[in-house]
């Protein structure tokens, strides 16, 4: 009997020490007590583009991330990449400036709580205005070229959707900073622009009609738009497909 009650109170210990070491290796790995996220996109500053995000864990594998961006107002990236030097001239100092929001729902499938791999549909709207540039395109008449000047202004915006896959990691171990890496997203929706160009000097028809051509002519890739002329200059308007790639490093505090 005395050595029954000594191996009972043995096994009572033995269960509960079990219970805790099992309890403890099925518990998060990630603490549940931080589940929010604030980050900026490092790589988008290559591109004046200030941009603030913030993440909040819904559960360990679900979260929603918002994002707000404003690219400031400068030369368009890339100009040479869709018009050709000759097009190219004709725009003048064009600058543009661009804001953009997005919201992300997102799916880890790591370890969660804002760790690991993820994959996020998402929905992206955008916005895109020019400063007062000049224009300038080359009239033709009785074999003498006459350059003609005019203003140009104007914006479009869009709404897309898309899909990102990335992963995040913890920096420290106290999982207080945290590294984004957009590894891969694009989104395609659709847009609406208005744009004005407008001469001080009175274009006569055939003028006008130079000056139509000359714009259809720069056949701007992944853009739709049509072009409308009168005595004062043209107006164009676009109205077509809006796409977009995403990729990039974040870096963010989570608390």
């Amino acid at each position: 009997m005395k050595k029954l009650l000594f191996i009972i109170p043995y096994f009572v210990i033995s269960e509960a020490t079990a219970q805790e070491i099992v309890n403890y290796e099925s518990a998060p790995t990630v603490p549940e007590d931080k589940m929010n996220i604030i980050k900026t996109n490092i790589t988008g500053y290559a591109f004046r583009n200030i941009n603030l995000s913030y993440e909040r864990s819904i559960n360990r594998w679900f979260a929603v991330n918002v994002g707000f961006g404003t690219v400031t107002e400068g030369k368009v990236p890339f100009m040479n990449a869709f018009l050709s030097d000759e097009d190219e001239k004709n725009f003048q100092n064009l600058k543009i400036k661009a804001t953009n929001f997005t919201i992300e729902p997102r799916f880890y499938i790591g370890e969660g709580y804002g760790k690991g791999f993820y994959f996020a549909p998402y929905y992206r709207y955008s916005k895109v205005s020019t400063n007062t540039f000049d224009f300038t395109y080359d009239y033709n008449a009785f074999g003498t070229t006459i350059p003609i000047p005019l203003k140009g202004l104007g914006d479009a915006n869009g709404n897309s959707g898309g899909l990102m896959v990335g992963a995040q990691f913890f920096l420290n171990k106290q999982h207080s900073f945290v590294l984004d890496f957009w590894i891969a997203g694009a989104h395609y929706g659709s847009g609406k622009g208005d744009f004005s160009l407008t001469s001080d000097i009175v274009l006569t028809p055939e003028m006008q009609a130079q000056l139509k051509k000359e714009i259809e002519n720069l056949d701007v890739p992944f853009v739709d738009y049509t072009v409308e002329t009168n005595a004062n200059g043209a107006r164009v308007k676009v109205d077509g497909p809006w796409a977009g790639f995403r990729s990039g490093f974040s870096l963010g505090y989570r608390f």
